[in-house]
């Protein structure tokens, strides 16, 4: 029996076998058939029958990198998002300020000051006339770095007597005393004193997460975040209420655990399973602490911030691998892209010698933002995914630019990846840019911000991809990532029914509209999660 014909489409399958179509036929959560309007015999009385009018229909797209949770919550929290100066910031905080009861914490996200006009750190100082007693917990847009205020300093006993703990720093003034800025895990001596929300506001806050994801076209993510994260998912999975398909990875301080349970990687089933060990080599640009072969431009002290080292690097994956879990590794500057290569050249021979083909151990590369001359084509001939975020080019592109100089050209480049046959995952690292696919798609295309700027080229313009290239990054990518392209990435007879729908042909428009283009259909499992 046939559940539901979706009729009058522009669809691209992205299978090579039959790459156009204009219907889809669908039993539960399956599609039993694809092509044209002959299809409208397998039609029965109870058929559910959807005409498009012509819009155009993909693979759903997924999201390779989210921190689903940090998303979720951050919709409730103070917004510092693209506000600048920073005295509007401290308005936004101030406000806050007003509405808490006290001792409350105040928890606040996005703020950038390389985007704001004299690109200074803030202080504990700016925000302390106006919150002295409620602690502020502000997290930096790039994730890397927190403001807080003195009253945060008091509650974690950070004095100019606390030491710096292992991958991470307390900003100092001159005098030694704490300025209100953490870096890398120094963050977590505050974020750890923050009380833990409860897993009914998680599951809440997910909910009004996913309607967002699906109104903005995505059918599934990648998510990195914490064990909270993954308890508020089951949640929703057990609920029947997930409508997401989601590969969850595994922070490293929990990797213990689950070498304890034997967890392995594909564990779970279509809608929530696991992916892989998750690990933090560097920082990120905008806090200037990637790690790099060669200091900052204008800070020759500056070579960033090393996280976990290439040692414990080397004992980590190996034995994750032998646990029959891939390894996926935060690598921004070229110093960590280098030796988180060569923690996976060593390991992929150790999985030679024990028999382990390269498909079974799904490594990837998280971000890949600035690689050696000599790097680029490592990660092909390893057979790593590289999991790149398209939009992040044109948002960081000035201060690389300002920071990395010349090497900017090897920066943020899937382009030098997949022309070398790497396998490429796209995603946008929600919250640190939004997760709505089209802004990434216009970044990859452009390689401009929606303003046009850095000029009609691009920057970098040769960095530029195709508009297939792009989709298969958001679709086939990360369903390889997942173990799952299988059952998903393409629309195939025996595919789960995954679509996203437009009201434009993205194959067809000029570049420039792109950003002119809405999701109007979002449909996982053969049921429709959104229509507009």
């Amino acid at each position: 029996m046939l559940d539901r014909l979706i009729l009058n489409a522009n669809i691209y399958t992205l299978d090579s076998r039959q790459p156009r179509a204009s219907a889809l036929a669908i039993h539960r959560d399956r599609i039993l058939a694809v092509g044209g309007d002959d299809l409208r015999a397998l039609a029965g009385p109870d058929t559910q029958i959807d005409d498009l009018g012509g819009a155009m229909l993909l693979p759903g797209l997924v999201d390779a990198h989210m921190h689903w949770l940090w998303t979720s919550m951050n919709l409730q929290r103070i917004d510092l998002m693209d506000v600048a100066p920073k005295q509007a910031a401290v308005e936004r905080v101030r406000l806050a300020a007003q509405r808490s009861t006290p001792n409350e914490w105040l928890l606040g996200y996005g703020w950038a000051q390389g985007r704001w006009p004299d690109g200074a750190f803030p202080s504990a100082a700016d925000l302390d006339p106006i919150s002295p007693a409620n602690p502020v917990f502000l997290r930096a847009r790039s994730g890397h770095a927190a403001w807080i205020n003195t009253a945060a300093l008091r509650s974690a006993g950070i004095s100019a007597n606390t030491p710096n703990p292992p991958g991470g720093e307390i900003q100092r003034d001159p005098s030694g005393q704490p300025t209100g800025i953490l870096f890398e895990n120094a963050i977590n001596l505050v974020s750890e004193r923050i009380p833990a929300p409860s897993l009914d506001s998680v599951a809440d806050a997910m909910r009004a997460a996913q309607k967002l994801a699906w109104q903005q076209g995505l059918t599934g993510f990648h998510d990195f975040d914490d064990q909270d994260a993954f308890e508020g998912l089951q949640v929703l999975r057990a609920n029947g209420e997930l409508g997401l398909r989601v590969l969850k990875n595994i922070n490293k301080a929990y990797i213990e655990h689950a070498f304890g349970l034997r967890v392995r990687f594909g564990f779970g089933d279509d809608w929530l399973r696991i992916g892989a060990l998750k690990l933090f080599a560097d920082g990120a640009l905008g806090s200037r602490t990637a790690a790099m072969i060669e200091p900052y431009s204008g800070e020759p002290q500056n070579r960033g911030i090393v996280v976990v080292d290439k040692e414990e690097m080397a004992e980590l994956v190996p034995q994750a691998s032998r646990a029959g879990l891939p390894t996926t590794i935060h690598a921004i500057g070229d110093r960590a892209v280098h030796d988180v290569l060569d923690v996976f050249e060593a390991v992929r021979a150790e999985e030679a010698a024990l028999g382990i083909g390269r498909s079974a151990r799904r490594h990837r590369v998280e971000h890949v933002q600035l690689i050696h001359p000599d790097d680029v084509g490592r990660l092909a001939a390893l057979d790593l995914i590289a999991s790149m975020q398209p939009i992040h080019a044109t948002a960081d592109y000035p201060m690389a630019d300002a920071f990395w100089g010349a090497r900017s050209e090897y920066s943020y480049n899937a382009r030098m990846q997949l022309d070398r046959g790497t396998r490429v995952a796209f995603g946008s690292d929600s919250p640190v840019e939004p997760f709505n696919p089209l802004l990434g798609i216009h970044a990859a295309v452009t390689r401009r911000r929606a303003d046009g700027s850095p000029g009609p080229d691009g920057w970098y313009p040769q960095a530029r991809l195709t508009m297939d290239e792009t989709l298969r990054g958001y679709t086939q990518g990360p369903a390889y990532a997942a173990g799952t392209e299988d059952r998903l990435g393409k629309l195939a007879p025996g595919f789960l029914a995954d679509v996203t729908a437009f009201d434009r042909d993205l194959y067809a428009i000029d570049p420039d509209e792109i950003l002119n283009v809405h999701a109007i259909g979002t449909m996982t499992g053969g049921q429709w999660r959104y229509r507009k």
